[in-house]
């Protein structure tokens, strides 16, 4: 059995993943800000998460994935400046700016990502913490930064002093010492360097009529962005715990600085793997929120596209190399998707699973994610001279891992008719005595009783209109 390697973003390098626990793995993921829907750049973070839990689980691991909820805190910056993302949301839509109505949109958009990665067959994490419920886990967490030495208090907020912090900006190997401190000045004059961050905000001046404000030590506040995943990872997971991922845009700035807090408050790592997703590209740039190019799983779907064809997308470009993406391209994978469907929904019940080809697929999937590789063993599988029962087996055993639904097609997939059958293999029989004009005439008929016919390489294939 080959040993599972991952990319870690901590080392550069691809390393045999080692559980802190035998048997066990702590998984944390950076979930959504909730002041939007979650755009399809974003939701390739969360396949890429899945396939790796997936792939932890096909190992034999016992995962605790935790993916928080960010509905607080998260400033357009990314950093300690501009308005929080989640007021600015209330404004855009018109609504009061009260704190009932934040929490009504925070809950409305958090369903909505619980509804796309379900769509998505992404598998649900363990426990999805909001921030605003745990902001006693962040003060204790502030508190113990700055008993440490660690922080340092203005009239504004706690910032986190990052000269004090050995390596600190390792992960991104960040050279702090060449910040310009005239930017500092400008930003604001009581932070001691360029890269402190704010660890948790008063609500004082113009931040008095912020509308989400808790009790602390430092007078009324709230908690800054970063300190959220720190407190809410090590909360549920322990620290350290195993694996941390997320998009590489986290890397500069909000895993860099996670790191330096949890660093700070216990003299531990915080995660001892960290692995990023590269973007999704579109239009030869990267897919956000605040650009034109924003699509979501609702824009796939009113278009008459199966989310996991955006699925099977995404597994066919590995999860370190930028994803393009254009309408082709994901008609392209509908169509591969709708004629794997076709072709597993024409095979008979699963017999035994081909152990050679599992090796295989194990072998791809355990060296660094290789999706790309997974799916061309899988149509290898498919074109070879296999029997199909024990094809059906070994595709569903991939599935258990891949998460296209081929364990759902009997349930998703309209049993074809025996009469369009019938008209099938009439047509079919015209075909290769090439009568053209009567085999078009009976596609015709077929199309008319609600179906189409498609020619492939395996014969022909039929789908519902």
């Amino acid at each position: 059995m080959s040993m599972l390697k991952i990319y870690n973003t901590l080392t550069r390098k691809k390393e045999i993943f080692k559980p802190i626990k035998r048997g066990k793995v702590g998984l944390y993921s950076c979930g959504p800000t909730v002041y939007n829907y979650a755009h399809i750049g974003n939701l390739r973070a969360y396949i890429f998460a899945d396939i790796l839990k997936r792939t932890l689980k096909y190992n034999k691991y016992k995962v605790k994935h935790i993916v928080n909820i960010t509905d607080i805190g998260h400033l357009v910056s990314d950093a300690d400046e501009g308005e929080d993302k989640m007021m600015k949301a209330l404004k855009r839509e018109g609504k009061e700016l009260n704190k009932k109505s934040m929490k009504k949109m925070a809950n409305f958009y958090t369903q909505s990502f619980y509804q796309d990665i379900k769509k998505l067959n992404i598998l649900p994490a363990n426990k999805f913490p909001k921030a605003t419920k745990n902001i006693r886990a962040m003060i204790k967490m502030v508190q113990q930064i700055q008993k440490n030495g660690y922080a340092y208090e203005t009239s504004d907020a706690i910032y986190f002093n990052t000269r004090k912090l050995q390596n600190y900006g390792y992960l991104a190997r960040l050279d702090i010492k060449n910040f310009c401190p005239i930017a500092r000045i400008k930003a604001n004059p009581e932070k001691k360097n360029i890269t402190d961050f704010a660890l948790w905000f008063k609500a004082i001046g113009d931040k008095k009529t912020h509308l989400m404000q808790w009790n602390s030590p430092w007078g009324k506040g709230w908690p800054g962005w970063h300190i959220e995943c720190s407190a809410m990872s090590t909360k549920y997971l322990g620290q350290p715990f195993d694996i941390h991922t997320g998009g590489i845009d986290h890397i500069p700035v909000h895993h860099t600085n996670e790191i330096a807090q949890a660093q700070a408050a216990k003299n531990k790592p915080l995660a001892n793997y960290w692995m990023h997703n590269e973007f999704l590209i579109l239009d030869k740039e990267k897919m956000s929120k605040s650009g034109e190019g924003f699509i979501t799983l609702s824009t796939l779907i009113n278009k008459n596209i199966n989310p996991l064809a955006y699925r099977y997308l995404c597994l066919s470009a590995h999860y370190r190399s930028p994803l393009s993406f254009n309408w082709d391209n994901l008609e392209a994978s509908q169509n591969a998707l709708n004629n794997l469907y076709n072709i597993i929904s024409n095979y008979p019940k699963p017999g035994k699973v081909i152990e050679v080809e599992k090796e295989k697929f194990l072998t791809a999937i355990n060296n660094d994610l290789d999706t790309p590789k997974t799916l061309a063993i899988l149509w290898d599988l498919i074109k070879s001279n296999q029997s199909n029962d024990k094809k059906t087996a070994t595709l569903l055993e991939f599935d258990k891992v891949l998460g296209l639904g081929f364990d759902k097609i009997e349930r998703t997939i309209l049993k074809i008719p025996d009469e369009i059958k019938e008209l099938s293999r009439k047509r079919e029989k015209l075909r290769q005595q090439k009568k053209w004009s009567e085999a078009d005439q009976i596609r015709k008929e077929i199309e008319n009783l609600g179906f189409t016919i498609e020619d492939t390489p395996k014969g022909p294939t039929i789908h519902k209109i």
